[in-house]
């Protein structure tokens, strides 16, 4: 049976311009194995293009809104789905456990503006009951290396608190008094993670609600 696919290819109209004649009169004379190879070839770009989405720059699937940020409880279980087991081998990471702690993601402030690194960010209040936890930031991808490499993050013990036991860690491009968590780079998106560790939380996330974590807001930015 011949495919009637080539016929039609040949009849493109005039405005598909040279190259369309030329890749019509191709496919005439080459017939049915030209367009075999023509969907394997397909086939394979959009598997490779797809797989490199779905494994870039984070987690896709399983995440637990809470705010700002997106828990994702289920990035160092057993059963975890396969793209959560690639991005974890892309990355090289052992991610946490759910009897270890709980990872917690935010690329956007309370007001749903993605993070910019051209501007200045307040992050505190509180955080779900945790033996220790950590706060990262990272820029989606490789760091600038006309800026000097300060910090990445602050950690339960280290930082600064008020009175009442709360925090406010100051994420800026310029130097700020206090908790002051350096951009990655100049401008660009930027992305927080803040790990748990030993937290009951991890096996109660979805009953957690947006007051027992750190607000993200937004004070400005540069011109």
């Amino acid at each position: 049976m011949k495919l009637a696919l080539p016929e039609q290819a040949a009849r493109l109209p005039a405005s598909a311009g040279v190259a369309g004649k030329v890749l019509a009169r191709i496919v005439r004379k080459s017939g049915t194995p030209l367009l075999i190879l023509y969907a394997l070839a397909l086939g394979a770009a959009i598997g490779l293009a797809s797989a490199d989405w779905a494994t870039r720059g984070g987690y896709r699937f399983g995440g637990v809104r809470i705010g700002a940020w997106v828990a994702w409880p289920r990035a160092g279980a057993l059963n975890a789905d396969p793209y959560t087991r690639a991005v974890n081998a892309r990355r090289g990471e052992v991610p946490l456990a759910i009897g270890e702690g709980l990872l917690m993601t935010a690329a956007e402030d309370d007001d749903g503006r993605a993070l910019d690194a051209n501007c200045a960010y307040e992050i505190g209040g509180a955080v779900p009951p945790a033996r220790a936890w950590t706060i990262t930031v990272a820029g989606r991808g490789k760091r600038d290396p006309a800026r000097p490499h300060i910090r990445d993050g602050f950690t339960s013990t280290e930082v600064l608190r008020q009175q009442d036991g709360r925090f406010v860690i100051t994420l800026a491009p310029e130097v700020e008094p206090g908790n002051w968590l350096p951009s990655p780079r100049a401008n660009g998106p930027m992305r927080l993670a803040l790990r748990l560790y030993d937290t009951p939380a991890a096996a109660s996330v979805n009953s957690l609600d947006r007051s027992v974590v750190p607000s993200i807001v937004r004070k400005g930015c540069a011109s």
